[in-house]
């Protein structure tokens, strides 16, 4: 008998030891589950141009914060306050937009104080302001050139720092299937630019042109770039991923190291990454760049497989050639086509290291949803889903406005510590791209919105 309720009691024990295993296991589940980021202050900026998309700029520099948009009334306007104000400062400056939604903003400050801005312009005459006080937005003067030599047909401009932590300036001089990429570099002591190079970076010799995503600083110490050559302003016209590398953004190299001669053309021996043809189902602004554990640069685009559905693909140096990697397998085929901004159904992000080793990568398809997938590091094949940190609260996803067909608009601060708890976003609603062109019906005019968010350090 005694025997006997001694296994009774040890099953009990043993059962007890399952349920309290099991529970251990819901809660770290539960804990292990992706919380949205809180909502620590919400402030308004400004009515703002809702007819179409058209990237707007966050900059937090210290204790200011400045944010250049387009207002009500399509106005280039720049708003700065103290992080411990609630209250917006402002100033309109002389360019306005038209039906464009390549013509973002951009903005840099540079070590001594002054603000550098940039935007508007699509084929366009270079748009540069710059203010004549350090941090003040009431002294932003129109500066009418740079160099004064190829200013005419800007697009894309983009402010870096160098090797140096130099203040440089990119810009696209042409059209698309048309231009070359052009680099000036900032003297502090004269407030004066000059070539970084002393011809273009990239030539499309009248034939094409290239669409630069970087430089990005690598792990290794290198600047990294990739592109795609366009050869007409259809989108379908992409071919040939590129790649280039740099210690300094002035002498560059391909990835097993040979010097390359400026400027850099299709012809130009070892920069290429995989020979996509034209109406290959590459597109430009679907190109990234990350590194792996041990450094290495991965290139991920998205191309037609061998039966014609587009698929993303992972290319990444290994013994002295690229090699492709096909990571998704999807049976879906995007084809694009025409000119003007597209609605992009596919959207491809670089491979991601985490802090715990695991190799990541993100992907957002209009039907397979939005992901982030675990790679095999070998075969950058997915092993797994993870659970992406939210980047908002879900309530924010949410409508204001009541005119049908809105999409809300967000934009990361420039200037924010990428490891910080607490960053910022601008929030605003337009309606979708539509190719450029201008529509019948305009939207009323939204709020734009700085949120302060808390993300969840676990």
């Amino acid at each position: 008998m005694l025997r006997m309720r001694t296994i009774i009691q040890a099953k009990r024990i043993l059962a007890m030891g399952i349920l309290c295993v099991l529970a251990a296991t819901l809660v770290s589940g539960e804990e292990k589950k992706q919380r949205a980021p809180e909502v620590e202050m919400s402030l308004d900026v400004s009515a703002v141009w809702s007819g179409h998309p058209v990237g707007f700029f966050l900059l937090t520099n210290g204790s200011r914060q400045y944010v250049a948009f387009y207002d009500q009334e399509r106005r280039m306007t720049v708003a700065m306050r103290t992080l411990d104000s609630n209250k917006w400062d402002y100033r309109r400056l002389g360019s306005t937009i038209g039906w464009d939604s390549h013509n973002y903003i951009t903005m840099a400050i540079d070590a001594d104080g002054y603000i550098h801005l940039s935007g508007n312009m699509h084929c366009d005459r270079l748009v540069y302001f710059r203010t004549t006080k350090p941090y003040d937005i009431h002294s932003f003067k129109r500066v009418p050139e740079m160099i004064g030599r190829q200013e005419n047909r800007c697009t894309y401009p983009k402010f870096i720092k160098g090797a140096n932590e130099e203040l440089i300036f990119t810009y696209r001089d042409g059209g698309s299937g048309n231009g070359n990429q052009i680099y000036n570099v900032y003297d502090l002591k004269t407030k004066t630019w000059r070539r970084l190079l002393d011809t273009p970076l990239m030539d499309g010799q009248g034939k094409m042109n290239a669409y630069i995503v970087g430089p990005v600083r690598g792990p290794d110490g290198y600047f990294h770039i990739c592109w795609v050559w366009r050869d007409t302003p259809n989108c379908y016209t992409n071919h040939d991923l590129s790649y280039a590398r740099s210690k300094d953004m002035k002498c560059w190299e391909t990835i097993t190291g040979e010097r390359i001669a400026l400027p850099i053309t299709i012809d130009t021996k070892g920069i290429i990454v995989d020979p996509v043809p034209v109406k290959g189902g590459m597109i430009n602004g679907n190109t990234r760049i990350g590194f792996d554990s041990k450094e290495r640069p991965v290139i991920s685009y998205h191309k037609f497989d061998k039966n014609g559905r587009t698929q993303v693909y992972n290319a990444r140096l290994e013994n002295g050639r690229w090699k492709i990697y096909q990571t998704s397998d999807w049976n879906y085929r995007w084809y694009f086509q025409g000119g003007g901004a597209i609605h992009f159904e596919i959207r491809v992000f670089g491979v991601v290291l985490k802090k715990d080793g695991s190799l990541t990568q993100s992907y957002r398809h209009d039907k397979y949803g939005a992901g982030m997938w675990k790679l095999d590091e070998e075969t950058l094949k997915p092993i797994g889903e993870i659970e992406e940190t939210p980047l908002w609260p879900e309530e924010l996803k949410k409508l204001e406005s009541d005119s049908a067909g809105m999409q809300v608009r967000w934009s990361k601060d420039a200037g924010e510590d990428r490891d910080s708890n607490v960053q910022y976003r601008l929030r605003w609603e337009t309606l979708p791209v539509n190719r450029d062109r201008p529509r019948e019906i305009v939207p009323k005019p939204t709020v734009l919105r700085l949120y302060k968010l808390r993300y969840n350090s676990g």
